[in-house]
């Protein structure tokens, strides 16, 4: 058994669930992105999984991997770097369980994240606009208070 296993294992067990309490989501984004890797590594390596160890998944091997992902799966840039981040977790883990690797835990760490432009809604056109304020129900209380501070942000916009 590789030193990948018990460490990868206490990751999901020790580190997310109990000391962390990260949702079941991040969970499954998390070993949905390390199955990725592995997968990965072990087409690039010839190793299985099981027998794969920390010196295996070098910076090399992890930078491939990211591009991989944008160039063959077609992921976004954003989702390239929400795979970075469950990889630096795992090996922000793994620092601490095996020193004798810092130095390649290190390279792994000091990947970037992929900058990308991130698109913004500029304005709303004026029916929009109306639409917005005409949705609270002026007749009751409960409308007049949602509508306030709608027409706050539109006359300030102005």
């Amino acid at each position: 058994m590789s030193s990948i296993a018990p460490t990868m294992q206490a990751f999901f067990t020790q580190r997310l669930v109990t000391q962390r309490q990260v949702s079941p989501r991040t969970i499954a984004s998390y070993r949905d992105s390390l199955k990725l890797l592995l997968g990965f590594a072990q087409q690039q390596t010839g190793k299985p999984p099981t027998v794969l160890d920390w010196a295996d998944l070098d910076a090399e091997l992890v930078a491939a991997f990211l591009d991989h992902l944008e160039n063959h799966r077609h992921n976004s840039p954003r989702t390239r770097n929400l795979r970075l981040t469950a990889i630096r977790s795992l090996f922000t883990f793994a620092a601490l369980r095996h020193p004798e690797h810092a130095e390649l835990i290190q390279r792994v760490l000091a990947i970037p994240a992929k900058r990308f432009d991130k698109q913004l809604i500029a304005f709303l056109t004026a029916a929009e606009i109306d639409a917005l304020l005409d949705a609270p129900v002026t007749g009751r209380w409960e409308g007049r208070r949602d509508r306030a501070p709608l027409l706050a942000c539109v006359f300030h916009e102005m």
